[in-house]
């Protein structure tokens, strides 16, 4: 009589972990092949998820956003440069000028003034939010021309030469685009000391880049 042997069943730890590793096996050989599809797609299969953080929060610099101050009732409605980045963007103010000025140098002395008061003051809190900062600092005075200057030069309690880049185009560009000014794009600016007073003017490259541009200035000499 033929006696037929059979292999003995796993039997122990060792047996059923063998048995389950033989059945997990397609299983593992279908994961890598799916991860080389996606090497080959040019997709990188990751095991976690990936998390960089919110997106970063963008500078308005929008006069919508920043028109929600308020100003006095009456006044002068006038728009003053303000910096927001690394650029120039005007916003709406009021200037408050006494009646009675004598002359139009006067009068254009005090506007200045207003407008000087203005660019110092902090940003109200929609200025703020809006991404809005000043580079010019309060205490500054200004006065009108001297007997020698041009009837539309401004004199500055501190000379525009030792101003920052920022607090200079500030000015100009602001001086420039109000009844400061002439109308014609530039102001004429000098110090307290004896030197001639110079034109400025504010252009394009100098709201662009306020910080590496400085307004281009022209020499004074007619009385």
């Amino acid at each position: 009589m033929n006696i037929r042997r059979t292999a003995p069943r796993p039997t122990g730890i060792r047996g059923i972990r063998g048995a389950r590793g033989t059945r997990r096996l397609p299983g593992l050989l279908a994961v890598t092949a799916f991860g080389v599809l996606l090497s080959g797609c040019g997709i990188r299969a990751t095991e976690v998820p990936t998390d960089f953080g919110p997106a970063p929060s963008r500078v308005r610099c929008s006069q919508a956003e920043a028109g929600g101050a308020a100003q006095p009732a009456r006044g002068l409605p006038v728009r003053v440069f303000l910096l927001c980045g690394s650029s120039l963007m005007a916003v709406d103010r009021t200037v408050r000028v006494p009646e009675g000025a004598a002359d139009s140098g006067q009068r254009r002395a005090l506007v200045a003034q207003g407008l000087l008061d203005q660019l110092s003051a902090p940003p109200t809190p929609a200025e703020k939010e809006a991404g809005y900062t000043t580079n010019v600092r309060g205490g500054m005075a200004v006065s009108g021309p001297r007997s020698d200057d041009p009837e539309d030069a401004l004199r500055l309690s501190t000379a525009p030469g030792s101003l920052t880049s920022y607090a200079l185009a500030q000015i100009v560009c602001t001086f420039s685009d109000s009844a400061a000014a002439e109308g014609d794009g530039s102001v004429v600016l000098g110090g307290q000391d004896d030197g001639p007073p110079r034109r400025y003017r504010c252009t394009d490259e100098v709201r662009a880049r306020p910080g590496g541009t400085e307004p281009p200035s022209t020499a004074v000499t007619e009385g």
